[in-house]
């Protein structure tokens, strides 16, 4: 049993430490997603479980599996933690990988679903500039399907949460959306800006499809 404990701990701490992002090999770039898919996400905190919808957002949920099929959100930081509001993520410790996804900003999508209790959807700061962060709503967030920001309307929801919203609820909302204001030094520098600024916010050890 001890043995057992130890070989489980010793798995847990090598994917915490070795799992990277990697630029994905050039078939995966325009991959198609299946209709519907569900995916893990391991964190320092627990388990949750995420099923995506292609007909909600077809470039959306496209790019979503292309991030998890490369590892992108493997050793991200969970860094505006709003439990009232939203839990946003999708910055890679590698800043190649992001100037690589960067680079590659999707269109805009219609807002086919609310933005309620445990949909996921993509983070933006403007027109067409969905990329990689992602935001999970902690609550039921009806503005967020209206509201006009730079002249676009709403935002997309591409999953939802189908199991472990216990967890998301954990997580560590000390700095709420001061972080906000420091994108671009996590984008340069990686998981240490926010290590060394904004200690013991909780990470997303991995992310993977399931069956």
């Amino acid at each position: 049993m001890i043995l057992s404990r130890i070989y489980i701990l010793s798995i847990y701490l090598l994917c915490l430490f070795n799992t990277k992002a990697q630029i994905p090999k050039k078939e995966l770039q325009n991959h198609q997603a299946p209709a519907v898919f569900r995916a893990l996400f391991k964190t320092n905190k627990g388990d949750f479980i995420i099923e995506a919808h292609r007909d909600w957002s077809p470039k959306g949920v496209d790019r979503l599996y292309q991030l998890i099929r490369s590892g992108f959100y493997d050793n991200t930081v969970l860094f505006r933690v709003e439990q009232n509001f939203v839990i946003q993520f999708g910055i890679s410790d590698i800043p190649a990988v992001n100037r690589f996804w960067d680079a590659r900003k999707l269109p805009d999508e219609p807002v086919l679903m609310k933005n309620e209790k445990g949909i996921i959807s993509y983070a933006r700061g403007g027109v067409n500039d969905r990329a990689t962060q992602l935001f999970i709503n902690s609550v039921n967030n009806p503005l967020l399907d209206t509201v006009l920001r730079t002249g676009l309307k709403g935002y997309t929801p591409i999953a939802k949460v189908i199991q472990g919203m216990e967890v998301v609820a954990g997580f560590n909302g000390k700095y709420g959306r001061s972080t906000l204001a420091i994108q671009d030094s996590v984008y340069k520098y990686g998981n240490r800006y926010l290590e060394a600024n904004y200690p013991g916010l909780d990470k997303i050890v991995s992310a993977k499809l399931i069956q």
